[in-house]
């Protein structure tokens, strides 16, 4: 990786950052007038005007833009409509909650889907390929809501043995953790099963077999490595969406996490809340995919020079 590649990456990513940004406060604005929003007609003209200055609304829209971006890189995301405190330290708050799910399900979702991936495509054809890619679908196919649901009322309504809501506990993480883990698990084995029967059929493996390497070798020192690039892609783009793809886990177990905060802040009409998740989720997916760019020009160095990117 030379210098310029990577400034041309960072660039790249700063832009993209200021394009979500831009975005947000204009679909904030475009959705209405944040006071009217909030109060409806629960006030008087007097304190809707005062409220409309306390924000900044009663300023043209570039220089509430302005305004806007200054706040950012400041670090104000503004005041929670509901109680005052600051919609930053708020979205703070949960985010711990938010990374041990996300970690919790990531973690099973790897041990479980790229092991089973591999085992597919080195019996492609057999029956364990078959059975693997029938669990795979069925796994991505069953919505999260539908399966936390069934969990729940099986193993917290039937049989009592685990927590079906709220955190504080380990064993409050198990069924959350399985709802969300079961979908990426089924994503990364048929990427991995992909990815695996693709680089095993270039000419460099067979023949590294030519040359009369074991066929564990080829595996592992010649195969693998290259599977690994587009599972590196897939596990950085879960991880860049791992508050979005939360949300309805979070809410079906009332797990304290970001997701679910921000589904009561859109009830609630808190915009302060709602534009601070929507960003920090915007930021965290520029910063996932860049970090994915570089792993992958790192293990494979002529993948930069190819696109010339």
């Amino acid at each position: 990786m030379n210098g310029t590649w990577v400034a041309a990456k960072l660039l790249r990513a700063a832009a993209t950052l200021l394009l979500s940004v831009t975005v947000v406060f204009l679909v904030l604005r475009l959705a209405g007038d944040p006071a009217e929003i909030l109060f409806g007609d629960n006030v008087g003209p007097e304190t809707m005007a005062r409220y409309r200055a306390l924000w900044g609304l009663d300023q043209p829209l570039g220089v509430q833009y302005l305004l806007y971006l200054r706040s950012l890189l400041q670090g104000d995301f503004g005041l929670s409509s509901q109680d005052g405190s600051s919609a930053w330290q708020l979205v703070m708050g949960r985010l711990p909650y938010t990374l041990q799910l996300g970690g919790a399900s990531l973690l099973l979702a790897t041990l479980i889907g790229i092991p089973a991936g591999m085992t597919a495509a080195l019996a492609r054809g057999s029956l364990a390929d078959r059975l693997v890619m029938l669990v795979a679908v069925s796994g991505f196919c069953i919505p999260n809501f539908v399966l936390g649901v069934l969990l729940i009322l099986v193993f917290a309504a039937q049989y009592g043995w685990l927590p079906s809501h709220g955190a504080g506990t380990a064993w409050h993480l198990v069924l959350p953790a399985i709802t969300l883990g079961t979908s990426w698990a089924a994503v990364l084995a048929r990427f991995a099963r992909s990815a695996m029967l693709e680089v095993l059929g270039q000419p460099y493996i067979r023949g590294a077999r030519a040359a009369g390497l074991t066929e564990a070798r080829v595996r592992w020192r010649h195969a693998l490595p290259n599977a690994a690039i587009p599972l590196v892609t897939i596990l950085g783009f879960m991880v860049g969406g791992l508050v979005a793809g939360a949300i309805v886990t979070e809410s079906i177990f009332a797990w304290p996490g970001v997701g679910r905060l921000l589904v009561d802040s859109v009830k609630l009409r808190d915009l302060a809340v709602v534009q601070a998740i929507v960003l920090m989720v915007a930021a965290t997916m520029v910063t996932a995919n860049l970090i994915v760019d570089l792993l992958s020009a790192w293990l494979n160095p002529r993948l930069h020079a190819a696109t010339g990117a």
